[in-house]
């Protein structure tokens, strides 16, 4: 399945990426601090596991955060893995000083 034309959401409020596939909401929570985003939670529902639905909203909040010249702050496990699998993404890492 492909997701480039699903929208990602964001949820302000309860501090959520989110992409809604049939019906079902998979999220990523975060907290943002000044110019960084931390990354804190993937979740997908059972039914879309094994899908690409994680990988696919991890992309789409990695652009988010690009576009938004914002910093990533990647603490959630699944991110980091992500990330290990794609370092050309390794551009959004806040720097730590």
């Amino acid at each position: 399945m492909k997701y480039q034309d699903i929208p990602l959401i964001n949820n302000e409020a309860l501090h959520n990426f989110e992409l809604i596939i049939d019906g079902k909401r998979s999220f990523i929570d975060y907290k943002q601090k000044g110019d960084k985003i931390y990354l804190i939670h993937t979740e997908v529902p059972e039914e879309l596991e094994g899908m690409g639905v994680a990988a696919a909203i991890v992309e789409k909040a990695f652009n988010y955060i690009e576009s938004n010249h914002l910093k990533l702050v990647p603490l959630c496990v699944y991110v980091l893995a992500f990330l290990k699998r794609h370092p050309e993404w390794n551009r959004l890492l806040a720097v730590h000083d």
